[in-house]
């Protein structure tokens, strides 16, 4: 049994345009062709695909089983041609994101959905860690890209890219203390503080640090969680307070020191010493290109 390409060409053609001829005007071949190919791949397989009762063929019932089979075969080789094209282009197998949570997701999924059409053969892994974990994964070489809030002191073999400012809130649970009056300074330190915190020991994670007493956690998702039982207060990005189910359990207290936006600039970074391939340079272009600012944020 030999059962060719342009065979099965002709038969998803004929079955998705509904006549030989239609078929063979999609392919740029003449009737009688895709006709003689479908007739082929039939004597092929000893299957009748359409019925040629009527006017037009219509899929018989193993006509119908085969077709999805025959659009996943096809899919598959323009899969293998355009990997091929990759590799002679020398475009990555495979790379490593690491973006911190402080980054907006609709914007980053906007973008993704932006990189898969550009690299539909790329392989890509997201990781989400925060601060100081994301220029430790790309400084040991195990992300290729990374976007985290600005460092104090970004280690020298690290390039970045500063892509805005992301806001940040200061949110307790609807039942806290704090979300029943206005708030001066000296009311925070009074009230344990929930902060995100990262795997390795560095200056970063306290940059932030108001309260005496401090639990750490590595997710902002999870700090809401944490808030909403009225254990603490934290400073939570704009963006993710605003999309989260549980808002409506929590508060924003009246801050009488400031209008209660705390901004943090965002950076893209990279290893100086590292090849960068296309697929790598678009991303970073695309980061680049991407302003991040508080009405994106939101």
């Amino acid at each position: 049994m030999q059962v060719s390409m342009e065979q099965l060409a002709a038969f998803v053609a004929a079955a998705e345009q509904g006549s030989f001829s239609a078929a063979g005007r999609s392919l740029g071949k003449a009737q009688s062709a895709v006709s003689t190919q479908v007739a082929a791949l039939e004597d092929d397989l000893g299957l009748s695909l359409f019925s040629r009762a009527g006017r037009n063929p219509v899929l018989t019932p193993a006509g119908e089983r085969l077709l999805s089979e025959a659009r996943l075969i096809l899919d598959r080789r323009e899969h293998l041609i355009g990997m091929a094209a990759a590799f002679e282009a020398h475009v990555e197998k495979r790379l490593v994101v690491a973006v911190d949570e402080l980054y907006p997701e609709p914007v980053l999924g906007a973008l993704l959905a932006r990189f898969a059409q550009a690299f539909p053969h790329v392989e890509l892994e997201v990781l989400v860690p925060v601060m100081e974990d994301v220029s430790r994964l790309v400084l040991d070489g195990k992300a290729d890209v990374g976007v985290m809030w600005r460092q104090e002191k970004l280690p020298t073999e690290l390039g970045f890219h500063t892509l805005g400012w992301t806001p940040m809130k200061l949110v307790c649970g609807a039942a806290h203390p704090l979300a029943e009056a206005e708030v001066e300074w000296e009311d925070l330190k009074r009230h344990r503080q929930i902060m995100v915190t990262v795997r390795i020991e560095g200056t970063e994670k306290h940059r932030l640090r108001v309260g005496a007493e401090v639990w750490w956690v590595e997710s902002h998702w999870l700090i809401l969680q944490i808030l909403r039982q009225g254990v603490g207060w934290a400073l939570i990005p704009a963006h993710i307070m605003d999309h989260s189910p549980l808002a409506r359990d929590l508060a924003t207290p009246r801050l009488k020191f400031d209008e209660g936006m705390h901004p943090v600039a965002l950076e893209l970074i990279w290893h100086k010493q590292r090849p960068v391939g296309p697929a790598a340079t678009w991303l970073r272009q695309a980061f680049a290109a991407t302003r991040i600012d508080a009405e994106r944020a939101a």
